[in-house]
């Protein structure tokens, strides 16, 4: 049923930008709650932001100020625009959302490496 596919991740220089890219298949994206988490080595999965159907939107306190997230439904994407970038957002970033109860569907994760 829905797959979801992220991209934008690589390596960035401390205070750089990212732009991150999830395409999600399917008829049903626009009535879709998503979210982006990541996950540093040897730490918990941590939810980042999360953009409801409406258009509403929540950040995780660590990245509040400089990362956006955003959704464009006529291409069933959402982007999260990573600002200010700082070596502890070093992490693999991945695309969520629900299909219905008990029915989480990820992505395949992208790779953000953010160093000198």
């Amino acid at each position: 049923q829905v797959q979801l596919v992220e991209s934008g991740g690589g390596l960035v220089q401390p205070g750089g930008s990212l732009r991150l890219s999830c395409v999600a298949s399917g008829s049903s994206f626009s009535t879709y709650t998503m979210n982006w988490y990541r996950q540093a080595p040897g730490k918990q999965r941590e939810l980042v932001a999360t953009i409801t159907s409406a258009g509403n939107t929540n950040y995780g306190d660590s990245v509040k100020g400089r990362f956006t997230i955003s959704r464009d439904n006529a291409k069933n994407t959402v982007y999260l625009q990573m600002n200010s970038l700082k070596p502890e957002d070093t992490a693999v970033y991945y695309c969520n959302t629900r299909l219905g109860p008990g029915l989480p569907s990820w992505g395949q994760g992208t790779q953000v490496t953010v160093s000198s």
